[in-house]
């Protein structure tokens, strides 16, 4: 079972202070939506996270083993992985040989027919078992997403970070990448989701954590927090926030 225990994290970028003391706990299979305005610290907590960046202070914990340090190879091994924003998929591989990259790089080429029967479970898994053959660059923007996915199952990691898992994706296929990311929880993960599409986050989470200018201003269930007045001011406004929180 996945535990990560963000401990009062900063980062600063020269006289830019992004993150501010972030902290939280991650206990289990959470299904949670990480959300805030643009500029709000998202992609920095991420890069620390996935160790692509260090902090100026505070600790990372994964099962406890401190990852804050680590660079994304090994924090990959550790047991957390991310997809991004914009898809990083080897366009002129398959799929199958998209998905055996993770495996082989992570040293375990030691058996390959091992990482062939895992990444046939992961194609089966995602119902994607008849683009095996079908080069990564022919692919729609949503079975991108889902392959980036299955890269990520690939390493079997505790904790996976989804990077505007949605963004650019047919409305059809969105609903397929819920049901996938349901069930991947549903299977013992824990998984974050960032997105700026509302309707998704709030349907799909359980929890929402909720960044503006650095500072984690809420955390607590999508009904919660969608009340919260700080939450309001942060998306809305001061003026047209305070109106929505006294219901004005």
């Amino acid at each position: 079972m996945s535990n990560l225990v963000v401990t009062n994290l900063h980062k600063r970028f020269g006289g830019l202070h992004v993150l501010k003391g972030v902290s939280f706990t991650i206990d289990g299979p959470e299904l949670i939506g990480l959300i805030g305005p643009n500029g709000a610290g998202k992609t920095t907590l991420t890069n620390i996270l996935d160790g692509a960046i260090k902090p100026n202070s505070g600790t990372v914990y994964l099962n406890g083993e401190r990852i804050d340090q680590l660079q994304p190879y090994d924090v990959a091994a550790a047991g957390l992985g991310r997809t991004f924003q914009v898809t990083r998929s080897f366009r002129r591989m398959t799929v199958l040989e998209n998905l055996y990259v993770p495996a082989l790089a992570m040293g375990r080429e030691a058996n390959r027919n091992e990482v062939h029967d895992k990444a046939m479970s992961v194609l089966e898994f995602l119902t994607m078992d008849h683009l095996r053959n079908e080069f990564a660059q022919a692919l729609s923007g949503g079975q991108q997403k889902l392959l980036e996915l299955g890269r990520l199952l690939m390493l079997d990691p505790d904790v996976i970070i989804l990077d505007e898992p949605f963004a650019g994706v047919h409305p059809k296929l969105m609903e397929i990448i819920y049901h996938y990311i349901r069930r991947v929880n549903d299977e013992g993960k824990a998984i974050v989701i960032i997105s700026h599409q509302m309707d998704s986050i709030f349907s799909l989470s359980r929890r929402l954590l909720v960044l503006n200018y650095g500072d984690l201003i809420a955390d607590g269930p999508p009904e919660e927090v969608k009340r919260d007045a700080a939450v309001i001011e942060a998306y809305l406004g001061a003026e047209e926030g305070a109106e929505q929180a006294t219901g004005a």
